[in-house]
């Protein structure tokens, strides 16, 4: 629930009891703290989601996965074949690349989340539209609002740089800066399918890990 919807709520509750205490009697008011839902929750929520096209093609719906306190979020373009098979966010050639670079951190996948922006595959792993980012969009904002221990968001590519941000530049001018998206710091850096065709950028990919690094609780 966000901040706009409980301060609505607290409002209603304050008015019903000022009507109870001018007499009016058969209204009642609910103050048992509202359960926040977890992440499971949520994915149990949206598991046979239909708000677009891609949910008749798809073979499983790629939630993601990863430590629910996790401080670093890596959010990605979308499912490939693999993850569209198994139903787990990269666990192709560039998620065991990933792999590699978290290890290169000294970290594992138990101490991260990882996401993307689409939760169904395109079929041949073409470019999201921008009519199906616009359709999963709110389930990635609300898999980040779940996310309460997140410290640094990590846009693997452009298209998920576009759709966290906004912004519509060059990766190579997305990198340059930090950026904020509700109040949490975010780094953009190349995705690894794109590291997989061009390993002579890995350096560059390294330089961005090691700004996301400092920016984590030591």
């Amino acid at each position: 629930m966000n901040k706009e919807l409980r301060e609505l709520i607290g409002l209603t509750k304050v008015y019903i009891k000022e009507l109870q205490t001018s007499g009016v009697s058969d209204i009642t008011v609910d103050d048992s703290p509202e359960e926040e839902k977890t992440l499971a929750q949520f994915f149990s929520e949206i598991k046979d989601c239909r708000r677009c096209g891609l949910a008749k093609t798809r073979t499983n719906l790629v939630f993601g996965e990863g430590n629910p306190n996790a401080e670093l979020v890596f959010i990605g373009e979308a499912p490939g074949y693999e993850e569209d098979r198994q139903g787990h966010p990269f666990v192709g050639r560039a998620g065991q690349l990933l792999n590699k670079i978290l290890k290169a951190m000294h970290m594992d996948r138990s101490d991260i989340y990882i996401c993307n922006v689409l939760k169904c595959r395109p079929p041949g792993n073409r470019s999201p539209l921008p009519e199906e980012v616009a359709a999963c969009r709110p389930h990635l904002e609300e898999q980040l609002r779940l996310l309460t221990g997140k410290k640094v968001i990590c846009c693997l590519g452009l298209h998920a740089a576009k759709c966290v941000l906004g912004l519509d530049l060059p990766l190579r001018e997305l990198r340059k800066n930090w950026y904020q998206h509700s109040d949490t710091p975010v780094r953009v850096t190349y995705h690894p399918a794109y590291l997989l065709r061009n390993p002579h950028d890995k350096g560059k990919v390294w330089n961005d890990m090691k700004k996301v690094m400092e920016c984590l609780p030591k």
